[in-house]
């Protein structure tokens, strides 16, 4: 395990991190005490130092494991969790962006981490109502408290990421170092304007859902039957399967699993990416962490772009069309030398 820096910040994380969304038999699909402890043990072991959790995550039973099995080395880890998401059914402010949920959310999460602070402290989903500098004077209160060392935001549309950095810039507040998206062979869509404004803005971008709901795994490639679980929500179209399908030759051809090659293939897209592994048994995790071994080769990028690529949509495919790229560049893009950010 090798180490990256935690977006335009000095913090190391492993470049795999662990989700623990599946600590706890709470929600009747996670994993047991004892084999949470293996799956943290062998990630440990494996040198992984980045343990992802969320206050609401299997009614808080991930936290509080977590909290114990870090507990003999606080400090090695680095602990990230989330708030935003309701822990109390009917109540308004149990849950959403603002203030006073923030606040009562972290106190709980701390006390079931059983720690005093937590390295990174997500946004977990934006809920349209909050106002943005309400949230970030909020957030940077808790770092200058030293609650908080760092803050993300996940799932929340581009534009309003860019502005919240561009909003604490200008004012001086904690700037958001990572963003949380759902990324996967099976759903590129981030490429569309996420990835983009995380690659401009130097955000570190931990994918989830990064097997597609197991899709990836090559278990549902002879069909849509026995398809359960959140695969079950995503009415599984062909071009999924079709992906799946290219995984499962290029993992064969290569002496690896599917889940490596869908992982290698995350590994190695542009910009900062650290995919989050969840698993729910021992073996499950063994294996995603054998990713770390597989290097795909330019030949098998192709074939996984030519069978998953998506359509970018306006106004990129426009811009990226002859006719405009010569109307904007007076015909001399060619000769224009340029880097990307």
């Amino acid at each position: 395990m090798r180490y990256k820096l935690f977006g335009r910040s000095g913090l190391r994380v492993s470049e795999l991190a662990l989700g623990t969304m599946t600590f706890g038999e709470d929600w009747g699909w996670g994993a047991p005490k004892e084999e949470a402890r293996k799956l943290f043990d062998a990630y440990a072991e494996a040198g992984g130092n980045f343990i992802d959790t969320a206050n609401n995550y299997t009614g808080g039973t991930s936290e509080r494991l977590v909290g114990e099995f870090i507990a003999s080395d606080r400090q090695h880890f680095v602990v990230a969790t989330k708030y935003t998401l309701s822990t109390r059914s009917g109540d308004p402010n149990f849950s959403g962006n603002h203030r006073k949920n923030m606040l009562q959310a972290l106190e709980a999460s701390l006390r079931r981490l059983n720690t005093d602070y937590v390295d990174i402290y997500w946004l977990h989903a934006w809920d349209f109502l909050t106002p943005l500098d309400e949230i970030l004077r909020a957030f940077d209160d808790l770092v200058r408290q030293g609650k908080v060392l760092y803050i993300g935001i996940s799932d929340t549309p581009a534009w309003i990421v860019s502005m919240a950095n561009m909003l604490a810039d200008l004012r001086g507040w904690t700037r958001f170092t990572g963003l949380q998206i759902r990324y996967s062979l099976v759903d590129r869509a981030a490429e569309r304007d996420l990835l983009p404004m995380a690659q401009a803005l130097g955000l570190a971008v931990t994918p989830w859902g990064i097997l597609g709901s197991g899709v990836l795994t090559g278990k549902y490639n002879a069909g849509r039957e026995g398809v359960q679980g959140r695969a079950a929500n995503w009415q599984i179209a062909e071009q999924a399967l079709n992906i799946a399908r290219e995984v499962g030759a290029i993992a064969e051809a290569i002496g690896a699993s599917p889940s490596q090659v869908a992982i290698a293939w995350l590994r190695q897209q542009r910009g900062l990416i650290i995919p989050l592994l969840g698993a729910r048994k021992l073996e499950q995790l063994k294996d995603n962490l054998g990713a770390l071994n597989v290097q795909l080769e330019p030949t098998h990028l192709a074939r996984l772009e030519a069978v998953s690529r998506i359509d970018l949509g306006f106004p990129h495919d426009f811009l990226a069309s002859g006719e405009i790229r010569n109307i904007v560049y007076g015909g001399t893009r060619d000769q224009i030398d340029w880097q990307q950010p």
